[in-house]
């Protein structure tokens, strides 16, 4: 009786959504009546000189630049020309490899590697040691708080990973790490 009644349920649900979907008006991204080739768009490849590799990640800074995340490091785009970012002498990103990018309300450009996670924000370069993994995810709540998800491999060669859930208060470099 059980499994009836929920089989009942999906397909009210169904029927609903169909309804509502029919009388809905039709919202279109594109005008049909126009070819794709009609639309003004700009395609940046690496035969113009861009990125070698895939892009990763993206992210608009408040003074304007996109900042691209790629397997080779970080780019800074002007919207016309991509540069290669360098960081300030002696001092690194946790690896090469941009897997995520945040651009927070503070005007700080926050990247996420394959092994940790950094903080650019007025020429200065920070790293965060209590992160030092594989970044999969940064978020930025309400309040201020930096969220970053991150992965470790304690087991390579079985591709075993751990969860970890950091929060990075706003005031400080402090983290805060939960196991998941």
């Amino acid at each position: 009786m059980r499994l009836e009644s929920k089989a009942l349920q999906a397909a009210l649900g169904l029927v609903l959504a169909g309804v509502v979907l029919a009388l809905c008006p039709m919202a279109m991204a594109l005008d049909p009546a126009l070819d794709v080739s009609q639309y003004a768009h700009t395609a940046r490849t690496v035969r113009e000189g861009f990125s070698k590799s895939g892009i990763t990640a993206i992210a608009q800074t408040p003074d304007g630049y996109l900042w691209l995340g790629t397997e080779f490091g970080l780019l800074r785009f002007d919207g016309v020309r991509a540069v290669p970012w360098e960081p300030p002498p002696g001092q690194h990103l946790p690896s090469s490899v941009i897997y995520n990018l945040l651009a927070s309300r503070d005007g700080a450009l926050w990247i996420g590697t394959l092994k940790g996670l950094a903080s650019w924000k007025d020429g200065k370069l920070l790293q965060y040691p209590g992160a030092d993994q594989t970044v999969r995810g940064l978020l930025e709540d309400d309040e201020g708080t930096i969220w970053v998800s991150g992965q470790a491999f304690p087991n390579h060669e079985m591709g075993i990973g751990v969860g970890t859930l950091y929060r990075l208060l706003p005031a400080g470099s402090k983290t805060q790490g939960m196991d998941c």
